[in-house]
Formats: structure tokens, C-alpha cells, sequence
């Protein structure tokens, strides 16, 4: 292997291996906390314009599996790894992570001390960096180079990422329906309704799990496009609206979150899941911040604040909804158990909830995957 450097937006050097594209790219560096689940990672949306550090220290021992992709592409800047697993062992294993990764021109870098940069990064905060994997030579860590990194932001996150038309159905779910059709069915609390509703999934980088889960219950499912207004949404029709995912200052949308405020004056029932949650808060007067290193993984407790049992959840966020910000009608149903941010509010004047975390987890745990159920209720009462 040829070498690779990190360079953090502090001036700290990392020397590794290059694995992946060989390139320089610039992004935002952070860590998550996930054992298994990287091929999920690598293709959510809400990575956009981020080098993705894995805590877990052997990546890749599955190989890939197309039919586990959250997207039809990887959208991360980069990819950082202690261990990467060049011989893969599994009855659906498709290829190596390294040919994905150089597939997907994705720069990475593997055989650095991950468990430093994650303490740095804890410590420190979230901070930009740098992968260089095209030359052997150390690089000259100077204030041009520091400049140029510290420069970098995530911009134009959800119009890259989203659907650029109206789908129903598309080729990607098709291929998964295909492979699990025959699989054991999962012990899930799924909702079968009596009658088939309708649900508009407004994709700011939805993961496709959220419309498979929406699926499983009945449902059928439009995805539209960012760009689409609330005018545009009601005309088809909806019983219901889900506000996905997706990457970025949540804050940026300034135009989504004014369309959001519309929809929430229409009567028909949301759900927002992370930055869906984010732009539905502000959109009724709340406030968000960015957090110093955010919550990713697939190990974090939220506490559900009216029954006061607490599930694990799965988290890829670097924003949070401020708690103290939220108006007299929105209540605060969940809290993350680590930090008491928000992680979920409750709207007693419109038939909206929103979570933070990610109820389709896939892979991760699937403690909330009843908030679907719930929806669907919420839904059929209306």
C-alpha cells in the first residue's frame, strides 16, 4: 500500500495507508460509533460533505452487499478506518470495500490510530480536514494549506442530495424487495392497515429504509424532491407527510422550512425523522445549535419523557433542536439520556411528531420502529 495523511484543521498529521481513490479531499471530519453497518453509512445522504472516521476497529469483514445501500451512491468525502478487511466472508458479499471505495472515488485512508483521532475530535470538537493518498511525500503542513481546509463548508447539501422528480416506486427498492421477499419474516410490530394509505416522503436524503418501513404497513409511498412546494405536496393528496433525513445546518432551508410552515397549517399529520425533526422545529418557532462532535452510531440511549423507559437508538446528526426554545405547544417527548439534548417533540396543536434519531435503523437497533405504527394511527384517526 502507498501512504496517506490526514491533516486536521489543528495541523495535526495522521500517516496511514491510502485505500480508496487516490486523491486529495476536504471535509468535515467526524466519527461514528457503529460495529457493523458501514455499508449503510457509506451510502446515507446525511454523510454529504463529510470524511466518516469508524471507531470499530476491523471495517469490511462482510464485504458489499448492494441490496443494504441507503442510496444509490456513497455521497461521504472521505473514509478512515483502523483495519480494512481485504478478504470478506459472507453468503451475500458482492465485492471488497476497497473496490467500492475506488468504485465510488471515494479518498480514504486505513492503519491510523483511530482512537486518538476520536478523543481529539471529542475533545477539540469537530474540525475540517484533509485526505492526501497521491503522493509518499509528507506534506508540508503550512498556513495555506490550514487556510484552505478551515475554508471548507458544507454547502448545498439537500439539493444535492435529494430526488430530482416525483418516484413511487424506484429500482432500488425493487432489487431489495427482490432478495428479502423470501426471507424470514422479522418479529417487528408491523401495522397492517385495512385500507391503503397514501404518504408523501418529501426527500431531503431520505434513506431507503424509511419508505421499506412505510411499505411494510401498507402504505403507498410518493417521494418528491426537495425543491417541491407545500402547494405542490397537498395536490397529490396525502394522508400523510414524512420529513426525511438528510445532510447539513438545517437552518440553511430557509425556503423548505417556509413550506413546512404551510403544511403544518393544512391538517395533515407529519413525521419528521432528524433533519426533517430539525427543519419541523423551526418551521414552529424553535431554535437549533450545532453540537461539538454530534451523535453517530448505533449505541445511544434516548429516554421517552411521558413513560420513562429508555430504547437505543441509531444517530447521525451534528445539529439538535434547542430544548428551551420550543414553543408553549410543542412537548418534549424524547431526551438523549447521555447529554439531555432533544431528541424528539410531541405537537398538541397539530398532529405532528418528530424524532431525532433514526426508527428505520438499518443496521441498528430497532427499539423505535413502533414510531411507524404510531404514524400510521395517527393517520387512520385523522
Amino acid at each position: 500500500m502507498s501512504k496517506a495523511f490526514l491533516v486536521l484543521a489543528d495541523g495535526t498529521v495522521y500517516e496511514g495507508q491510502s485505500i480508496g481513490a487516490k486523491g486529495i479531499s476536504i471535509g468535515e471530519t467526524v466519527f461514528t460509533t457503529g460495529m457493523t453497518g458501514y455499508l449503510e453509512t457509506l451510502t446515507d445522504p446525511s454523510y454529504f460533505g463529510q470524511i466518516v472516521t469508524q471507531t470499530f476497529p476491523l471495517i469490511g469483514n462482510y464485504g458489499v452487499i448492494p441490496e443494504d445501500y441507503e442510496s444509490k451512491k456513497s455521497w461521504v468525502r472521505g473514509y478512515i478506518v483502523r483495519e480494512l478487511c481485504d478478504l470478506p466472508s459472507n453468503f451475500r458479499c458482492d465485492g471488497d470495500l476497497n473496490s467500492f471505495l475506488k468504485n465510488q472515488n471515494i479518498v480514504g485512508i486505513c492503519g491510523i490510530d483511530t482512537r486518538a483521532l476520536t478523543k481529539k475530535l471529542r475533545e477539540a470538537g469537530v474540525m475540517n480536514g484533509i485526505i492526501i493518498s497521491n503522493s509518499d511525500e509528507t506534506p508540508i503542513v503550512n498556513n495555506e494549506l490550514l487556510a484552505k481546509i478551515k475554508a471548507y463548508r458544507v454547502e448545498k447539501s439537500v439539493e444535492t442530495v435529494s430526488s430530482k422528480e416525483l418516484k413511487i416506486k424506484n429500482e432500488e427498492l425493487r432489487m431489495y424487495d427482490e432478495v428479502s421477499k423470501n426471507w424470514p419474516e422479522t418479529n417487528h410490530n408491523i401495522f397492517h392497515s385495512d385500507k391503503k394509505i397514501k404518504i408523501v416522503l418529501w426527500d431531503f436524503g431520505a434513506k431507503h429504509n424509511i419508505q421499506r418501513e412505510l411499505e411494510k404497513r401498507g402504505a403507498e409511498v410518493l417521494v418528491v424532491p426537495y425543491s417541491y412546494t407545500a402547494e405542490e405536496i397537498l395536490k397529490l393528496n396525502p394522508d400523510g407527510i414524512m420529513l426525511s433525513n438528510g445532510p447539513g445546518d438545517p437552518s440553511d432551508n430557509v425556503g423548505i422550512i417556509g413550506e413546512i410552515k404551510k403544511l403544518c397549517e393544512s391538517g395533515v399529520p407529519i413525521f419528521g425523522i432528524c433533519l426533517g425533526h430539525q427543519m419541523l422545529a423551526l418551521a414552529r418557532g424553535a431554535k437549533t445549535s450545532k453540537l461539538k462532535y454530534g451523535h453517530r452510531g448505533g449505541n445511544h440511549p434516548v429516554k421517552d419523557m411521558e413513560t420513562g423507559k429508555v430504547y437505543i437508538s441509531s444517530q447521525n446528526h451534528g445539529y439538535a433542536v434547542e430544548n428551551d426554545t420550543l414553543p408553549a405547544y410543542a412537548k418534549l417527548a424524547f431526551v438523549n439520556s447521555n447529554d439531555g439534548t432533544c431528541e424528539g417533540v410531541t405537537y398538541t396543536d397539530i398532529p405532528a411528531f418528530s424524532v431525532q434519531f433514526h426508527p428505520e435503523a438499518c443496521g441498528g437497533p430497532h427499539d423505535t420502529n413502533y414510531l411507524f405504527d404510531k404514524f400510521v394511527k395517527l393517520i387512520e384517526e385523522k
